[in-house]
């Protein structure tokens, strides 16, 4: 999906970041735009409203915002997914490639039931490391991932893809070209 140009114009790029020919694709300016952080909850919210929701995963730290959000407006529960130490309840943990390395998350391993209907939210799939982390994390506790929605795309990174490949549905609101 791609949404007018409004919204993606509130999304701040930031060349050159966090290293020589990145282009970071920053969504505070979306966060911190009362109308556009209105329009694309609104739009991640939309496929499922009416539906059966049992959670909403976010991952650490822009997931937690968005997701909180979709969660509210689903009147599902929220889970989040945090970088490896982070949780003080029992926790199951993967390991995921990122762009730039190999890093760990984990949740509560009591946070879905077996059989519940979750969404991942989080704000951007790249390579689609950390999204495919949190979604075999969540299948090995028995959540039944309906989809993996993200502000962001940036399909030259085949991301979405890779998460495609896992049987999970991706909903992007828009994308950028490059890296």
């Amino acid at each position: 999906m791609n949404l007018d140009s409004p919204l993606k114009d509130s999304i701040r790029t930031i060349p050159d970041y966090p290293k020589p020919g990145i282009m970071f694709r920053d969504i505070t300016t979306l966060l911190g735009s009362p109308r556009a952080f209105r329009r694309a909850v609104d739009e991640l919210v939309q496929p499922w409203a009416g539906t059966k929701i049992d959670k909403v995963a976010g991952v650490e730290a822009r997931g937690f915002i968005l997701g909180g959000a979709v969660a509210h407006q689903l009147s599902a529960g929220f889970v989040p997914i945090r970088k490896k130490g982070k949780l003080p309840h029992t926790t199951v943990s993967i390991a995921y490639s990122l762009e730039y390395g190999v890093d760990e998350m984990e949740m509560h391993s009591d946070a879905v039931a077996p059989g519940e209907r979750v969404i991942l939210i989080d704000d951007l799939i790249a390579t689609g490391g950390t999204a495919e982390g949190a979604v075999k994390m969540l299948k090995s506790i028995g959540a039944e991932v309906v989809a993996a929605c993200f502000v962001i795309d940036l399909p030259a990174l085949g991301g979405a893809k890779t998460i495609e490949a896992l049987g999970v549905p991706v909903r992007t609101l828009m994308a950028f070209d490059g890296h």
